[in-house]
């Protein structure tokens, strides 16, 4: 479990299984090595993301972290 005060003032957290804060990011090569490499897809056989990623559902800005990181790697914000 984790809490970020987004930069808009929303508090995000993990907390909650499911919840609409945590995004499942993979590239299309992690995904096609991911389902060629099973004939039946095991959910718990996936493996984890490279990157975890976040959304705001206030502002929707984008925050990705990296292993090892304190905080976010990446931060993205959408142009009007």
């Amino acid at each position: 479990m984790a809490r970020l005060n987004c930069k808009c003032g929303e508090l995000l957290t993990n907390s909650l299984s499911p919840n609409n804060i945590e995004l499942v990011v993979y590239t299309d090569e992690e995904l096609d090595d991911i389902i060629n490499q099973a004939e039946k897809i095991d959910p718990l056989s996936i493996p984890e993301p490279r990157y975890e990623v976040w959304r705001c559902p206030k502002c929707e800005r984008i925050y990705v972290f990296k292993e090892g990181e304190d905080g976010p790697y990446k931060t993205y914000i959408l142009e009007k």
